[in-house]
């Protein structure tokens, strides 16, 4: 495969894969989606993407001291894997982050 034709996909696959997630869970207000990271599993002809975002319950409580600090939510991260010959969304799978 042309390298031209990997991006091609690839953008079509990320894209694809955000889309999936939002409308999966679009009823959990979702906030800060964006992709994360893509794996070609040439083996199982799929597409590995990881997309990343945060919902309404991650953001930490506010306390008095703390309401006054920016609040970072915690992201969730989940793969997309996705067929590489026919484009169907096979799963979502949690992806676990180590010491987040």
């Amino acid at each position: 495969m042309l390298f031209n034709e990997v991006l091609h996909e690839c953008k079509t696959g990320s894209k694809k894969a955000k889309d999936h997630i939002e409308d999966v869970f679009g009823a959990e207000h979702l906030e800060n989606v964006g992709l994360e990271e893509v794996v070609l599993n040439e083996e199982k002809s799929t597409w590995e993407i990881t997309v990343g975002f945060s919902r309404p319950w991650d953001y930490p409580k506010v306390g008095l001291v703390t309401g006054l600090q920016p609040q970072n939510p915690k992201r969730r991260y989940k793969i997309v894997r996705i067929n590489n010959e026919t484009g169907e969304v096979k799963s979502i799978k949690i992806h676990e982050i180590e010491n987040a």
